[in-house]
Protein backbone atom coordinates (compact mmCIF):
# COMPACT_ATOMS: atom_id res chain seq x y z
CA UNK A 1 0.00 0.00 0.00
CA UNK A 2 1.03 3.89 -0.32
CA UNK A 3 2.70 5.68 1.91
CA UNK A 4 4.80 8.60 2.80
CA UNK A 5 5.51 11.38 -0.15
CA UNK A 6 3.68 10.41 -3.01
CA UNK A 7 5.69 11.51 -6.79
CA UNK A 8 4.26 12.83 -9.58
CA UNK A 9 6.59 13.05 -12.03
CA UNK A 10 6.23 15.58 -15.71
CA UNK A 11 5.72 14.29 -18.48
CA UNK A 12 9.18 15.76 -20.21
CA UNK A 13 8.69 17.28 -24.06
CA UNK A 14 12.09 17.71 -26.42
CA UNK A 15 12.35 20.86 -28.78
CA UNK A 16 9.63 19.32 -31.29
CA UNK A 17 6.78 19.19 -28.59
CA UNK A 18 7.25 14.94 -28.31
CA UNK A 19 7.94 12.79 -25.20
CA UNK A 20 11.45 12.71 -24.15
CA UNK A 21 11.14 8.61 -22.94
CA UNK A 22 15.06 8.82 -21.95
CA UNK A 23 14.64 12.15 -19.77
CA UNK A 24 11.48 11.12 -18.26
CA UNK A 25 13.39 7.99 -17.06
CA UNK A 26 16.21 10.35 -15.65
CA UNK A 27 13.40 12.08 -14.08
CA UNK A 28 11.47 9.06 -12.30
CA UNK A 29 14.82 7.21 -11.44
CA UNK A 30 16.23 10.39 -9.62
CA UNK A 31 12.92 10.61 -8.01
CA UNK A 32 12.51 7.53 -6.64
CA UNK A 33 16.07 7.15 -5.28
CA UNK A 34 15.45 10.54 -3.10
CA UNK A 35 12.51 7.70 -1.71
CA UNK A 36 8.89 8.55 -2.69
CA UNK A 37 6.42 6.26 -1.52
CA UNK A 38 4.89 5.50 -4.92
CA UNK A 39 5.21 7.35 -8.48
CA UNK A 40 1.80 8.71 -9.30
CA UNK A 41 3.10 8.75 -13.73
CA UNK A 42 0.97 10.77 -16.35
CA UNK A 43 -1.89 12.55 -13.44
CA UNK A 44 -2.04 16.05 -13.77
CA UNK A 45 1.68 17.51 -12.95
CA UNK A 46 2.57 14.76 -15.83
CA UNK A 47 -0.37 16.72 -18.04
CA UNK A 48 -2.52 13.82 -18.54
CA UNK A 49 -5.25 15.83 -20.45
CA UNK A 50 -2.57 16.83 -23.01
CA UNK A 51 -1.44 12.96 -24.23
CA UNK A 52 -2.40 10.36 -26.46
CA UNK A 53 -3.71 6.95 -25.93
CA UNK A 54 -0.30 5.62 -27.46
CA UNK A 55 2.11 7.91 -25.92
CA UNK A 56 0.54 6.99 -22.70
CA UNK A 57 1.11 3.31 -22.95
CA UNK A 58 4.96 3.87 -23.70
CA UNK A 59 5.30 6.75 -20.66
CA UNK A 60 3.55 4.28 -18.09
CA UNK A 61 5.50 1.01 -19.09
CA UNK A 62 8.99 3.45 -18.86
CA UNK A 63 7.95 4.19 -15.36
CA UNK A 64 7.27 0.70 -14.43
CA UNK A 65 10.75 -0.43 -15.92
CA UNK A 66 12.47 2.18 -14.32
CA UNK A 67 10.87 1.71 -10.93
CA UNK A 68 11.50 -1.70 -11.04
CA UNK A 69 9.28 -2.59 -8.25
CA UNK A 70 11.01 -0.33 -6.09
CA UNK A 71 7.72 1.42 -5.34
CA UNK A 72 4.19 1.47 -6.56
CA UNK A 73 3.29 2.81 -9.65
CA UNK A 74 -0.17 4.45 -10.59
CA UNK A 75 -0.98 5.62 -13.76
CA UNK A 76 -4.23 8.51 -14.92
CA UNK A 77 -7.40 7.55 -16.55
CA UNK A 78 -9.93 9.91 -17.34
CA UNK A 79 -11.61 12.25 -20.29
CA UNK A 80 -14.77 10.67 -21.25
CA UNK A 81 -16.26 7.02 -20.59
CA UNK A 82 -14.62 5.66 -23.53
CA UNK A 83 -11.45 7.27 -23.17
CA UNK A 84 -11.20 6.28 -19.05
CA UNK A 85 -11.59 2.60 -20.09
CA UNK A 86 -8.95 2.68 -23.21
CA UNK A 87 -6.37 4.70 -20.85
CA UNK A 88 -7.03 1.92 -17.69
CA UNK A 89 -7.00 -0.84 -19.81
CA UNK A 90 -3.52 0.55 -21.63
CA UNK A 91 -2.60 0.96 -17.63
CA UNK A 92 -3.05 -2.64 -17.04
CA UNK A 93 -1.30 -3.37 -20.36
CA UNK A 94 1.80 -1.32 -19.46
CA UNK A 95 2.04 -2.91 -15.90
CA UNK A 96 1.09 -0.23 -13.35
CA UNK A 97 0.03 -1.27 -10.01
CA UNK A 98 -2.58 0.90 -9.95
CA UNK A 99 -5.29 4.01 -11.36
CA UNK A 100 -5.76 7.54 -10.20
CA UNK A 101 -9.35 7.67 -11.83
CA UNK A 102 -9.31 11.43 -13.51
CA UNK A 103 -12.57 13.90 -13.20
CA UNK A 104 -14.78 13.15 -16.67
CA UNK A 105 -14.39 15.71 -19.22
CA UNK A 106 -16.13 19.07 -18.79
CA UNK A 107 -20.06 17.89 -17.98
CA UNK A 108 -21.58 18.55 -14.58
CA UNK A 109 -22.89 15.21 -13.32
CA UNK A 110 -24.78 14.27 -10.04
CA UNK A 111 -22.88 12.15 -7.70
CA UNK A 112 -25.10 8.95 -9.14
CA UNK A 113 -23.30 9.56 -12.35
CA UNK A 114 -20.12 9.84 -11.23
CA UNK A 115 -20.66 6.42 -9.31
CA UNK A 116 -21.85 4.87 -12.79
CA UNK A 117 -18.70 6.47 -14.21
CA UNK A 118 -16.24 5.12 -11.78
CA UNK A 119 -18.26 1.89 -11.50
CA UNK A 120 -17.94 1.29 -15.33
CA UNK A 121 -13.86 2.12 -15.55
CA UNK A 122 -13.70 -0.20 -12.51
CA UNK A 123 -14.99 -2.77 -14.47
CA UNK A 124 -12.09 -2.18 -17.16
CA UNK A 125 -9.55 -3.98 -15.01
CA UNK A 126 -8.91 -5.45 -11.69
CA UNK A 127 -6.12 -2.95 -10.73
CA UNK A 128 -6.71 -0.65 -7.71
CA UNK A 129 -8.53 2.68 -7.90
CA UNK A 130 -8.22 5.57 -6.72
CA UNK A 131 -10.91 8.71 -7.20
CA UNK A 132 -10.69 11.94 -7.52
CA UNK A 133 -13.08 14.14 -6.26
CA UNK A 134 -11.98 17.98 -7.71
CA UNK A 135 -13.77 20.15 -10.21
CA UNK A 136 -16.82 18.97 -11.87
CA UNK A 137 -16.42 15.51 -10.46
CA UNK A 138 -17.87 16.26 -6.69
CA UNK A 139 -19.26 13.25 -4.71
CA UNK A 140 -21.35 13.66 -1.25
CA UNK A 141 -21.44 11.20 1.47
CA UNK A 142 -23.87 8.40 0.00
CA UNK A 143 -21.84 8.67 -3.60
CA UNK A 144 -18.22 8.69 -1.67
CA UNK A 145 -20.03 5.06 0.45
CA UNK A 146 -21.42 3.23 -2.88
CA UNK A 147 -17.99 3.89 -4.66
CA UNK A 148 -15.84 3.05 -1.59
CA UNK A 149 -17.85 -0.60 -1.48
CA UNK A 150 -16.29 -1.33 -4.85
CA UNK A 151 -14.03 -4.41 -4.56
CA UNK A 152 -11.20 -2.51 -6.66
CA UNK A 153 -11.27 1.29 -5.13
CA UNK A 154 -9.02 1.60 -2.44
CA UNK A 155 -8.72 5.23 -2.18
CA UNK A 156 -10.43 9.01 -2.27
CA UNK A 157 -8.37 12.24 -3.28
CA UNK A 158 -9.58 15.26 -2.35
CA UNK A 159 -9.02 18.23 -4.93
CA UNK A 160 -11.77 20.54 -3.92
CA UNK A 161 -10.77 21.91 -0.50
CA UNK A 162 -14.14 21.64 1.16
CA UNK A 163 -13.29 19.94 4.80
CA UNK A 164 -16.61 20.54 5.63
CA UNK A 165 -17.98 17.41 2.89
CA UNK A 166 -14.80 15.69 3.09
CA UNK A 167 -14.79 15.32 6.94
CA UNK A 168 -18.64 13.86 6.76
CA UNK A 169 -17.21 12.00 3.85
CA UNK A 170 -14.05 10.22 5.62
CA UNK A 171 -16.71 9.41 8.62
CA UNK A 172 -18.95 7.81 6.41
CA UNK A 173 -16.76 5.54 4.50
CA UNK A 174 -15.17 4.72 7.51
CA UNK A 175 -18.48 3.30 9.23
CA UNK A 176 -19.69 1.98 5.56
CA UNK A 177 -16.45 -0.30 5.91
CA UNK A 178 -16.16 -0.93 9.61
CA UNK A 179 -16.06 -5.15 9.70
CA UNK A 180 -14.83 -5.09 6.03
CA UNK A 181 -11.44 -6.10 6.42
CA UNK A 182 -11.07 -3.44 3.49
CA UNK A 183 -8.25 -1.01 4.28
CA UNK A 184 -8.78 1.96 2.76
CA UNK A 185 -6.83 5.07 1.86
CA UNK A 186 -7.73 9.11 1.92
CA UNK A 187 -5.77 11.84 -0.02
CA UNK A 188 -5.17 15.28 -0.06
CA UNK A 189 -4.95 16.46 -3.49
CA UNK A 190 -5.09 20.04 -3.85
CA UNK A 191 -2.29 21.77 -5.58
CA UNK A 192 1.13 22.65 -3.46
CA UNK A 193 -0.99 19.86 -0.66
CA UNK A 194 1.40 20.88 1.40
CA UNK A 195 -0.13 24.39 2.85
CA UNK A 196 -3.35 22.58 3.78
CA UNK A 197 -1.62 18.95 5.11
CA UNK A 198 -2.87 20.22 8.44
CA UNK A 199 -6.02 21.06 8.18
CA UNK A 200 -6.39 17.69 6.29
CA UNK A 201 -4.60 15.79 8.75
CA UNK A 202 -6.70 16.88 11.61
CA UNK A 203 -9.88 14.78 9.56
CA UNK A 204 -7.47 11.57 8.99
CA UNK A 205 -6.63 12.44 5.67
CA UNK A 206 -2.79 11.99 6.16
CA UNK A 207 -1.71 11.53 2.69
CA UNK A 208 -1.12 13.32 -0.01
CA UNK A 209 0.49 14.45 -3.57
CA UNK A 210 3.37 16.64 -3.68
CA UNK A 211 4.53 18.35 -6.49
CA UNK A 212 7.69 19.76 -5.02
CA UNK A 213 8.91 16.90 -5.02
CA UNK A 214 9.40 16.46 -8.52
CA UNK A 215 12.03 18.90 -8.40
CA UNK A 216 12.77 19.42 -4.76
CA UNK A 217 12.59 16.50 -3.08
CA UNK A 218 14.52 17.10 0.18
CA UNK A 219 12.09 20.24 0.65
CA UNK A 220 9.01 18.00 0.48
CA UNK A 221 10.54 15.64 2.47
CA UNK A 222 11.91 17.67 5.41
CA UNK A 223 7.95 18.95 5.14
CA UNK A 224 6.02 15.22 5.10
CA UNK A 225 8.82 14.46 8.61
CA UNK A 226 8.48 17.82 10.13
CA UNK A 227 4.96 17.18 10.01
CA UNK A 228 5.18 13.43 11.15
CA UNK A 229 7.49 14.38 14.07
CA UNK A 230 5.68 16.99 14.93
CA UNK A 231 8.30 19.62 14.45
CA UNK A 232 6.23 23.08 14.10
CA UNK A 233 8.76 25.18 14.24
CA UNK A 234 10.09 23.55 10.83
CA UNK A 235 6.75 23.34 9.55
CA UNK A 236 5.94 27.15 9.91
CA UNK A 237 9.37 27.90 8.61
CA UNK A 238 9.33 25.95 5.53
CA UNK A 239 5.79 27.06 5.04
CA UNK A 240 6.34 30.93 5.75
CA UNK A 241 9.47 31.01 3.73
CA UNK A 242 9.15 28.11 0.77
CA UNK A 243 5.33 26.72 0.09
CA UNK A 244 3.23 29.98 0.87
CA UNK A 245 5.56 32.22 -1.44
CA UNK A 246 5.21 28.86 -3.98
CA UNK A 247 1.45 29.40 -4.34
CA UNK A 248 1.58 33.09 -4.43
CA UNK A 249 3.20 32.89 -7.42
CA UNK A 250 1.83 29.28 -8.90
CA UNK A 251 -1.62 32.00 -8.29
CA UNK A 252 -0.15 34.59 -10.99
CA UNK A 253 -1.06 32.39 -13.58
CA UNK A 254 -3.88 29.85 -14.48
CA UNK A 255 -1.98 26.33 -15.42
CA UNK A 256 1.38 27.35 -13.92
CA UNK A 257 0.58 24.22 -10.68
CA UNK A 258 1.86 22.44 -13.56
CA UNK A 259 3.90 25.04 -15.40
CA UNK A 260 6.31 25.38 -12.01
CA UNK A 261 7.32 22.18 -11.24
CA UNK A 262 8.32 21.54 -14.63
CA UNK A 263 10.38 24.32 -14.88
CA UNK A 264 11.92 23.56 -11.31
CA UNK A 265 12.80 20.04 -12.81
CA UNK A 266 14.53 22.08 -15.81
CA UNK A 267 16.01 24.42 -13.01
CA UNK A 268 17.88 21.38 -11.42
CA UNK A 269 19.27 20.49 -14.39
CA UNK A 270 17.09 18.14 -16.22
CA UNK A 271 15.08 19.44 -19.03
CA UNK A 272 12.05 18.49 -18.94
CA UNK A 273 11.09 20.82 -22.01
CA UNK A 274 8.35 22.67 -22.29
CA UNK A 275 4.16 22.59 -21.36
CA UNK A 276 1.79 21.36 -24.43
CA UNK A 277 -0.91 24.29 -24.80
CA UNK A 278 -3.43 25.19 -23.60
CA UNK A 279 -0.91 25.83 -20.59
CA UNK A 280 1.88 28.39 -21.12
CA UNK A 281 5.76 28.56 -19.45
CA UNK A 282 7.01 30.88 -17.00
CA UNK A 283 7.93 34.18 -17.59
CA UNK A 284 11.59 34.94 -16.95
CA UNK A 285 10.29 36.89 -14.23
CA UNK A 286 8.70 34.14 -12.77
CA UNK A 287 11.68 31.73 -13.34
CA UNK A 288 13.75 34.01 -11.63
CA UNK A 289 11.33 34.17 -8.70
CA UNK A 290 11.13 30.37 -8.39
CA UNK A 291 14.81 29.84 -8.04
CA UNK A 292 14.80 32.81 -5.36
CA UNK A 293 12.00 31.07 -3.27
CA UNK A 294 13.39 27.84 -3.68
CA UNK A 295 16.87 28.99 -2.40
CA UNK A 296 15.06 30.29 0.63
CA UNK A 297 13.61 27.21 1.24
CA UNK A 298 16.75 25.25 0.79
CA UNK A 299 18.30 28.08 3.21
CA UNK A 300 15.48 26.73 6.31
CA UNK A 301 16.19 23.44 5.46
CA UNK A 302 20.12 24.09 6.09
CA UNK A 303 19.50 25.94 8.92
CA UNK A 304 17.30 23.21 10.54
CA UNK A 305 20.29 21.09 9.77
CA UNK A 306 22.84 22.33 11.25
CA UNK A 307 20.81 23.49 14.27
CA UNK A 308 20.58 19.79 14.70
CA UNK A 309 23.47 19.02 14.28
CA UNK A 310 25.00 21.53 17.18
CA UNK A 311 22.04 20.05 19.77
Amino acid sequence: MLNGVLFFPVTPFDSNGEVDYRRLAEHIDRGVAAGPGGVFVACGTGEFHALGLEEFGKIVQCAVDTVAGRVPVFAGAGGSLVQAREFAASAKAHGANGILLLPPYLVTMPPAGLVEYARTVAQTTDLPLIVYNRGNAVFDEVSAVEVAQLPTVIGFKDGTGDLDNVARIVIAVKDALAGSGKEFLFFNGLPTAEITQQAYRSIGVTLYSSATFAFAPELALAFYNSLENDNAELTEALLREFFHPLVRLRNKVPGYAVSLVKHGVTMEGLDAGPVRAPLVPLTPEHQVELERITAAGRAVLAGSLAANATA
